[in-house]
């Protein structure tokens, strides 16, 4: 198995395609080629087609450095903005004190 192979499910291959759709769709609306694209973003061509295809090897690191070509490096921000699961798992762990019997010190 080679070093850059990743196992995933159907549906975790299709948010990473649907990712790399919706950065290709990015690029087209500001009219910019691969090319351009690429060298500002300092990597190959062909490494910016595996990640608008979707590709799971692309490093996080290279999906930034395209965010920032085309101006959306925000929105990484929004990876795990809300996470509505965390909370609840948190809450859920929250214990309330009971109080402890009133001192009825005379």
């Amino acid at each position: 198995m080679s070093r850059n192979s990743i196992v995933l499910l159907p549906k975790n291959k299709k948010l990473l395609q649907a990712l790399g759709e919706n950065i290709k769709l990015a690029r087209l609306r500001r009219k910019l080629t691969m090319n351009q694209v690429s060298e500002r973003a300092g990597i190959s061509r062909p490494t910016l087609s595996s990640l608008e295809k979707g590709n799971p090897a692309v490093s996080l690191g290279i999906v930034l450095q395209v965010l920032l070509v085309l101006g959306l490096e925000k929105d990484i921000l929004l990876l795990a903005k809300d996470d509505t699961l965390g909370r609840k798992i948190q809450d859920a762990d929250l214990t309330v004190k009971e109080r402890g019997p009133k001192n009825t010190k005379k």
